[in-house]
């Protein structure tokens, strides 16, 4: 499992040329899960993500969580996240989970998501063709691999 978290003003995400979901101050993360990916590397990205200190304290300090601002998260699904770009210039994707395996591992991130952040996280839609609309603030962005730990 992959994400990429980016610490943001404000991110919105459209499909079908209207807003599905937007959130203001808080975390827009990317996911793209692998075959091997369970509820253990759900929990542990939930847990490394909700706990980033990567939010400013009253002396402008990276010092406070998403929780602790009371921030808000937009997850969105991003098969693209397991590109292989070894061999060519057109990239494979044989890394990424299929949809029957991906779609489970997507509802129950969003699931534990929100059951970490205590309310509702915002979404895309599964498979569909979106277009995120973003203010990284900072700029701030972290990846992490649940398989690496890092």
């Amino acid at each position: 499992m992959r994400v990429v978290i980016q610490r943001v003003k404000s991110a919105s995400v459209i499909v079908d040329s209207k807003i599905k979901s937007n959130i203001g101050s808080g975390l827009m993360v990317l996911v793209g899960f692998e075959p091997a990916d369970s509820n253990d590397d759900i929990e542990w990205i939930t847990k490394k993500m909700l706990g980033l200190r990567i939010f400013d304290d009253e002396n402008g300090i990276m010092n406070r969580s998403v929780s602790d601002i009371d921030g808000e998260i937009l997850l969105i699904s991003q098969f693209t996240l397991h590109a292989r770009t070894k061999k060519g210039n057109r990239p494979s994707y044989i890394n990424a989970a299929a949809s029957k395996v991906a779609i489970p591992l997507y509802e129950k991130f969003i699931s534990t998501v929100e059951k970490g952040l205590g309310k509702p996280v915002g979404t895309g839609v599964f498979g569909a063709y979106m277009q995120v609309e973003l203010i990284n603030d900072g700029p701030v962005t972290i990846t992490m691999d649940s398989k690496r730990k890092e």
